[in-house]
């Protein structure tokens, strides 16, 4: 029997993944699918849809080009506190990109941590957002704050939605089918794989209805999300899965259940490039083995890892793919 004292225990584990200043909210800890749905009826979380669906706009620099680079959120809360986060912005920051906004002071005052948008001398601009659950899509400059106070987008912990973990699951709850198989592991039932669907289009329905008002606005949109994950199943389109290893559908019980994703949901022209591609992430492993001096198979490990505490999205093998796609922008513009 699995009793509320082990959500409290998560719980605690949560808050260490909130840096100081900032703290948890207890109520927006998720830890399985249907936690994550419960959360769509939570007050801040209607009110963050609210802001992206209809009140944010992007204040942007004059500029000859408009890039929206998209990147996954982390256990790390700020996320631009993440390693991943910081190796992925001094990379743009290497090539040229500089913030136009002033640093936040509850942040430290390097660069990598401006939460403003990045210019090139070129003429391009860079802003950035990451695609997040339970909130879909947020704004870097309102990674702390919005129009109504603080964001909670530092404030929350969802790992589950991360099936392959093998704790992403709620089994002090009524409605949980989750079947426990380790010490520390549980198996999806019927009602985790649906209400994953649920959230996973709720999601994708989301970043769509925060993009769809800005059709003019950005010349390219990019998302840097990781290969056969969770973050590019919520954008890829039908059509695009099987290039990307991503599953089309899930069953749960004998439903067949479709997953659709942001592309599915937006017009052509509005369309998100999910980066990097599988091709690119095989050709990046003999690259980091040839710099650590192991071999390719003992470089599985590292590249899985990102070289640390990130994942392979921090690679420099992988960054040189991001910088490729948006430097020739930055030559053409």
């Amino acid at each position: 029997m699995v009793s509320v004292e082990d959500r409290a225990r998560r719980i605690e584990e949560s808050k260490a993944k909130i840096r100081a200043p900032f703290a948890l909210d207890e109520s927006l800890c998720l830890y399985s699918p249907q936690d994550n749905l419960d959360s769509l009826r939570h007050p801040r979380i209607r009110d963050w849809f609210a802001f992206t669906h209809e009140r944010w706009r992007p204040e942007l620099p004059p500029a000859r080009r408009r890039i929206l680079l998209m990147l996954p959120c982390t256990k790390t809360k700020p996320y631009v506190l993440s390693t991943e986060h910081q190796r992925i912005n001094a990379a743009l920051l290497g090539t040229g990109f500089a913030p136009t906004g002033a640093p936040d002071p509850r942040l430290p005052e390097e660069a990598v941590f401006n939460l403003s948008t990045l210019a090139h001398p070129s003429g391009v601009v860079v802003h950035r957002a990451v695609i997040s659950e339970p909130l879909g899509f947020v704004p870097y400059e309102h990674l702390l704050d919005y129009d109504v106070g603080p964001s909670p987008a530092h404030a929350y912990d969802d790992p589950g939605l991360f099936e392959g973990r093998g704790n992403a699951v709620s089994p002090w709850r009524a409605d949980s089918t989750a079947e426990r198989v380790g010490a520390t592991k549980w198996r999806w039932g019927a009602n985790e794989k649906r209400a994953y669907v649920e959230m996973h289009n709720a999601m994708a329905q989301a970043v769509a209805d925060t993009l769809r008002r800005f059709p003019g606005l950005f010349d390219a949109r990019i998302a840097w999300v990781a290969p056969g994950l969770t973050h590019r199943s919520f954008v890829v389109g039908r059509a695009e899965r099987a290039a990307h290893g991503v599953v089309a559908y899930r069953r749960a019980g004998e439903e067949r259940l479709a997953l659709t994703g942001v592309n599915d949901l937006l017009p052509p022209e509005l369309a998100i490039d999910c980066l990097p591609s599988r091709e690119a992430c095989d050709a990046a492993l003999p690259r980091l083995a040839e710099r650590l001096g192991l071999s390719v198979k003992q470089a599985v490990g590292p590249f899985g890892r990102g070289g640390g505490d990130a994942t392979p999205l921090a690679l420099p093998e992988l960054l040189e793919g991001l910088l490729a796609e948006i430097l020739p922008l930055t030559h053409a513009a």
